[in-house]
């Protein structure tokens, strides 16, 4: 990844940072999906520039990164985020420093939620949902990820769903920090099973 833009969200008392990340976020990933390169693969990447701030976890700031110019350009982020002006400032297209020497890789953790792991066990137990969601309770497994996430609306659940039902789920976001570039494949939220972006 040699060039990036970053992206600086601005909350206020009427969007905060937790509304402004998921706004934020399905435009990148709508503008991704528009440009992808491949099935869910993406030339841009995803870096969370404060990811693990103690105000908020993702911060106020996210990267997009590529290997070409022509591919952030391509993007045209601006034109994805138009009406979300007065609450994000997109800077200019820069070349990644020379001297990085730390990257991250920005990936997707897959979490179920404690009420789906009662109803898959109580399926296979044969027994009572309520009673294996208390069991399961009970024992501690109900911990919550604490993990950064972002809550996505999923455009082709919304197509599906019944009025009253909700397309919305989390998507956490695990970093990690390695002194290794990694090559490989980007899905189209920007984020890698292994594949690394510099780290600056």
């Amino acid at each position: 990844m040699k060039y990036y833009l970053d992206i600086t969200l601005l909350p206020d008392a009427e969007a905060n940072l937790g509304f402004l990340w998921q706004k934020v976020f399905q435009q990148v990933h709508i503008a991704l999906v528009d440009n992808k390169i491949g099935d869910n693969e993406s030339a841009v990447a995803l870096s969370i520039i404060n990811y693990g701030d103690k105000d908020f976890p993702l911060g106020n700031q996210l990267r997009l990164l590529a290997n070409t110019d022509e591919a952030l350009q391509k993007l045209d982020i601006h034109r994805w985020l138009n009406r979300l002006s007065d609450y994000c400032h997109i800077k200019p297209i820069k070349s990644v420093p020379k001297d990085v020497s730390q990257y991250a890789c920005f990936k997707r953790k897959p979490v179920k939620s404690i009420e789906k792991k009662a109803q898959r066990r109580a399926v296979h137990l044969n027994k009572p949902y309520d009673e294996v969601l208390a069991y399961l309770r009970k024992e501690n497994r109900s911990e919550e990820c604490k993990l950064p996430f972002i809550n996505v609306e999923s455009q082709q659940t919304k197509k599906r769903l019944e009025q009253g039902e909700s397309p919305f789920f989390h998507i956490f976001i695990e970093r990690v920090l390695t002194d290794k570039l990694v090559e490989g494949k980007y899905d189209c939220y920007g984020l890698s099973k292994a594949a690394t972006v510099p780290w600056f």
